[in-house]
């Protein structure tokens, strides 16, 4: 697990490779993080995007961007915290993401890039 705090939003990644989806024989790893964000500034927010930065182990890194997360555009006030599961595939079963999500304070429309920890996803069969 890791975290990041940006402007009083914490944001927490959990990691978990998903063995009955890949297929290593075939260079398809399956991974699944959980992220938690938790909204412990005075203000409400919303999150507006998201932009990630995938790195596959001897591969082309790839960039990810669009609106929301999961399909959603989740509004966190004070106190309160989103979460969701998302996945990511490779190819070498060794990676990393890191990125950022647009968010927007409510009250009076200032954007706020909050940064997402780096997480580092590892498929087990590659640690022997």
């Amino acid at each position: 697990m890791v975290t990041e705090i940006t402007k009083g939003i914490k944001v927490t990644v959990e990691t978990e490779y998903q063995p009955a989806y890949s297929s290593p024989s075939q260079y398809h790893y399956v991974f699944t993080y959980r992220i938690t964000i938790e909204n412990q500034s005075e203000f409400t927010i919303q999150l507006l995007r998201r932009k990630w930065n995938v790195f596959d182990a001897g591969y082309t890194p790839r960039e990810v961007e669009g609106e929301g997360v999961v399909g959603q555009q989740p509004v966190i006030e004070p106190g309160q915290n989103h979460q969701y599961v998302s996945g990511c595939n490779l190819k070498s079963g060794i990676g990393k993401m890191v990125g950022t999500y647009l968010m927007e304070r409510i009250v009076d429309g200032t954007k706020i890039e909050v940064k997402i920890p780096e997480f580092i996803m590892v498929a087990p069969v590659r640690l022997n």
